[in-house]
């Protein structure tokens, strides 16, 4: 059995946690609070999930999700987390996070700064202009009309692959959107971003297109 570790037991980490447990997988997801804190998601989730620290959700992991905002002063678990596919699904959000000078200046992506922090790791952007909620709800078989797509964007061929197996039997088609230098494009207030709601797979691809850059 695959296991997926997930860092950030939020809105998102939940619900990826869910759609992975109906969808075969077993999941180790830690918060930042500590394990015990979340007995009441594990007991909902049932045996195929388990609650750790960051670093031991990171090293039961084949691959893992990390749904926590980006510091400017990494908090991963590097060494935990080496040689393994990360899917980020951070948004860079300057309400929450404060402002990122070289995010602010177009030099860099949110998501390379995290493959900065992860240099072993191989990270793609995954599930980040989708409504959390919606991880759960809003998934089709293959081949249904309208089929709703998200993007992935990674400096690693194998991620994207990896991502788009997992969309897959979440529901969802894919649009590559590599390399991570491109992952603003689905970022917030892009018409990726907008339009995430009903975008099939031939939208998506045109909102990516249609992405200006504010800086």
């Amino acid at each position: 059995m695959t296991v997926i570790g997930i860092i950030g037991a939020g809105e998102v980490g939940s619900q990826i946690a869910r759609a992975a447990i109906v969808n075969g997988y077993d999941v180790v997801i830690a918060n930042s609070r500590g394990p015990e804190t979340l007995k009441d998601l594990i007991d909902e989730l049932g045996p195929s999930a388990a609650a750790a620290t960051a670093a031991g959700a990171a090293a039961a992991g084949e691959f893992a999700v990390v749904a926590v905002p980006l510091k400017v002063i990494n908090d991963m678990p590097v060494h935990q987390l080496a040689g393994k596919i990360v899917l980020d699904t951070n948004n860079y959000m300057t309400w929450r996070d404060g402002h990122i000078p070289a995010i602010d200046s177009g030099e860099k992506t949110v998501h390379e700064l995290r493959q900065e922090h992860l240099p072993e790791s191989k990270v793609v952007k995954a599930f980040t202009h989708i409504q959390a909620p919606r991880i759960t709800t809003a998934g089709r078989t293959a081949g249904t009309p309208g089929r709703l797509a998200l993007s992935a964007s990674s400096d690693h061929p194998e991620a994207v692959e990896l991502v788009t197996r997992l969309y897959d039997r979440f529901g969802f088609d894919t649009v590559d959107n590599s390399p991570l230098s491109e992952s603003w494009r689905s970022g917030p207030g892009q018409p990726a971003w907008l339009a995430h709601e009903h975008q099939a797979r031939d939208e998506l691809i045109a909102n990516l297109a249609e992405a200006r850059r504010t800086v």
